[in-house]
């Protein structure tokens, strides 16, 4: 039996050193050690061995096996990376100056009214942060006066990991770390002025003003006597530079736990004009943009004198923002893939109501 195992070893040590692709491998793995492989014989074998020497002969063969599967392990590792080298090494230069169909390819929807909102911001001295999708219970939730068990997580279900974190189902998650990063700069006496756009994620009934990915844009701005006004004068500036003419916009009380008072932002819906259609859901009107006076407990959470400061903060819906513009009906539109819908949308402007894109 040792004189047979150690044959085998030496005939699978041949063959492994000649290999010279990955795939051959594969074939070393299934001749060595399948179901009709030596291997399977010489175990086949040990119902013949005496009992005495059955304890010895199957520690050999599980020695010959070990051996042929780590060693046919470590040699696919250095096989793949010399395929991978040779692939670098064969790959043609990028010519950087090489001339762009401008036909192909343009940015989505989204991505145009983001850059656009973000230079409307930057010239009003707002800067502008990125953050996480992945984020933890504390930072999406009781940083923002939302501790567990509070009702108004329902409203905001969202998708769970297994790691104890969970994909941020509003912007507003950046909220603490953004007061703690600029909190320095606020007691210097520079106003925190910031915005941080991103992807968002709710466990959401989808229909045409409804997705389960969606994107927003979360600003702040915190100083000593920030009021109500300065948060709706940045909002209608906002407003009127991407739609390019005085917005129609109504304010009404809404509860969002970081915010006291909060509000809800309503825009007339530029796609029927006010008349109701179904991405308004018949009523003329569209949420826009939640929004409120920071609440002292946020301020708090991030080390910042609520009785000294005060702020404001704000969820634009990107998403939302970008059907309006483009007159699009259905939020679905954005998430669908389709590049003769996409494509519609590079340089355009404001769409007239009954005037929308199809």
């Amino acid at each position: 039996m040792l004189e047979k195992a150690q044959q085998l070893k030496e005939q699978f040590v041949e063959k492994v050193n000649a290999a010279t692709a990955s795939a051959e491998l594969e074939q070393l793995r299934i001749e060595f050690l399948g179901k009709k492989g030596p291997i399977s014989s010489l175990m086949a074998e040990l119902r013949n061995v005496p009992n005495e020497q059955k304890k010895e002969a199957g520690q050999i063969i599980n020695e010959v096996k070990q051996f042929i599967e780590v060693t046919i392990t470590a040699k696919k590792e250095e096989l793949q990376k010399i395929e991978e080298q040779k692939l670098i090494d064969s790959a043609e230069d990028y010519d950087v100056t090489f001339p762009i169909d401008e036909d192909k390819g343009s940015y989505h929807p989204i991505t145009l009214i983001q850059r656009e909102v973000e230079d409307i911001f930057a010239s009003m001295g707002f800067a502008i942060e990125d953050y996480d999708e992945i984020v933890d219970d504390y930072h999406c939730f009781e940083a923002l006066n939302i501790p567990k068990h509070h009702p108004a997580r329902d409203m905001q279900d969202t998708y769970y990991l297994s790691t104890n974190q969970l994909l941020k189902t509003h912007t507003s998650a950046a909220q603490n770390a953004i007061y703690i990063k600029y909190k320095n700069d606020l007691e210097a006496g520079k106003p925190i002025r910031a915005i941080f756009p991103g992807r968002c994620f709710r466990n959401e009934k989808i229909d045409a003003c409804h997705e389960n990915t969606f994107f927003q844009m979360e600003g702040v701005m915190v100083d000593k006597d920030i009021s109500i006004s300065n948060l709706i004068y940045f909002m209608k500036t906002m407003l009127s530079e991407v739609f390019q003419r005085d917005i129609t916009v109504r304010l009404r009380p809404g509860f969002f736990p970081f915010v006291e008072p909060g509000f809800e932002l309503d825009i007339q819906c530029a796609i029927c004009g006010g008349k109701g259609c179904p991405s308004c859901k018949d009523s003329g009107w569209l949420e826009l943009c939640p929004c409120g006076m920071i609440h002292p407990n946020v301020l708090s959470a991030a080390g910042i004198d609520p009785e000294e400061y005060t702020g404001f903060a704000f969820g634009l819906g990107l998403t939302r923002l970008a059907m309006m513009r483009y007159g699009v009906k259905d939020i679905r539109v954005f998430n669908s893939c389709s590049l003769k819908s996409l494509s519609q949308f590079e340089n355009k402007t404001f769409v007239e109501p009954e005037k929308e894109v199809k």
